[in-house]
Parts: structure tokens; C-alpha cells; sequence
């Protein structure tokens, strides 16, 4: 994991674990909110917009609570 910005526009996250040649660096929740676009989503389009994590950690928290992570 390296100390580099997410290169989604808008994005505050470092400490990116994802890279692509052509769209650059990518923090963990925008990699998961573009999973969870589908594969047929325009990712230039996608890294073009601002992110929306807020929805997605609420969206998890409340999932959470339903289905417990048993280790």
C-alpha cells in the first residue's frame, strides 16, 4: 500500500492499493462503490465524479448490524 492519493475527482483518501495504467490511483471505497456500479459502468465518467462514501458507510453500518462478522 502506498501513501498516494485517490485519483477520483474530489476523493480526500491516500494510502491507495489499487492502480490502473490508464486511470491512476484508487482508494478502497471508491474501487467498492465502483463494484457495486456494475461492470458496465463508464469509469473515466466515474472518476470524474465525487464520491459518496458517506451513503456507503452507512449503507455497511446498517448491514453490519444485521449480519454479524463471525472470526
Amino acid at each position: 500500500m502506498s501513501v498516494l492519493a485517490c485519483d477520483r475527482s474530489g476523493c480526500p483518501n491516500i494510502m491507495c492499493d489499487r492502480y490502473s495504467y490508464d486511470y491512476g490511483y484508487l482508494c478502497r471505497e471508491c474501487f467498492e462503490e465502483l463494484v457495486s456500479l456494475g461492470v458496465g459502468t463508464d469509469i473515466r465518467r466515474f472518476m470524474g465524479t465525487d464520491p459518496d462514501h458517506s451513503n456507503a458507510s452507512a449503507t455497511e453500518s446498517y448491514f453490519n448490524r444485521i449480519f454479524e462478522e463471525r472470526r
